[in-house]
């Protein structure tokens, strides 16, 4: 899947947007899970265990819903929200 495809993926899944460093054709090996990450889980443990496992060493930055880069330890939960606050304003 190209670059482009496997951030759609993720965020059609995970409800996270990510911003992968890298010509958007570029290929990668598929996003490919079927539930998202649980809730509790921090931005830096979902990126080790689903995303840097799959992206060759690609730099990849997570992108709330405020533009900004979230602190490694804030929690998925807290993450997803931040896209629904942003258009509940």
């Amino acid at each position: 899947m190209t670059i482009k495809e496997f951030e759609e993926a993720v965020w059609q899944l995970e409800g996270i947007r990510l911003v992968i460093r890298e010509a958007s054709g570029a290929e990668v090996d598929d996003y490919d899970y079927e539930r998202a990450a649980r809730s509790d889980h921090s931005v830096t443990e979902w990126l080790r265990n689903r995303i840097h496992t799959r992206l060759e060493g690609r730099e990849v930055t997570v992108v709330n819903g405020y533009g900004e880069v979230p602190h490694g330890r804030t929690r998925l939960d807290n993450l997803r929200e931040t896209y629904e606050a942003v258009v509940c304003e």
